[in-house]
């Protein structure tokens, strides 16, 4: 086996997770906005669009939840196989970690294009 030094990866996780609160945080602001909207404005047409960004910001939370949760799962092993090898971890958590990373920046496009698309529809629905 191959092994690296720990000292490379370690920050990567607690900013991680402090964007995951972020983007939690966020949506429970974009929840009362669509409570907002629907309490102004019942058309159906407008009823549906809410349903739709309700059910987008439910799937998004859920995959907070899994990335947090990858997150900590990650950090956990790395944490552990430094302490069995002296601050050494084995190459393959670099590999995970560039992984979890590239997951994080699709999440992170998925937020910003829903983000973009509420906007539209936010200015359309007033």
């Amino acid at each position: 086996m191959s092994y690296t030094s720990v000292t490379h990866f370690s920050p990567g996780h607690l900013e991680w997770l402090k964007r995951m609160d972020f983007y939690e945080g966020e949506f429970d602001i974009l929840d009362k906005r669509l409570e907002e909207i629907v309490n102004k404005n019942n058309k159906e047409e407008t009823v549906t669009w809410v349903e739709r960004f309700k059910n987008q910001f439910a799937m998004q939370r859920n995959n907070i939840y899994e990335l947090r949760r990858g997150i900590q799962e990650l950090a956990g092993r790395v944490s552990e196989d430094a302490k069995n090898h002296a601050g050494k971890m084995e190459t393959r958590f670099v590999r995970e970690h560039r992984q979890l990373n590239d997951e994080i920046k699709d999440f992170e496009k998925i937020v910003n294009d829903l983000r973009h698309d509420f906007n539209v529809f936010l200015s359309n629905s007033m």
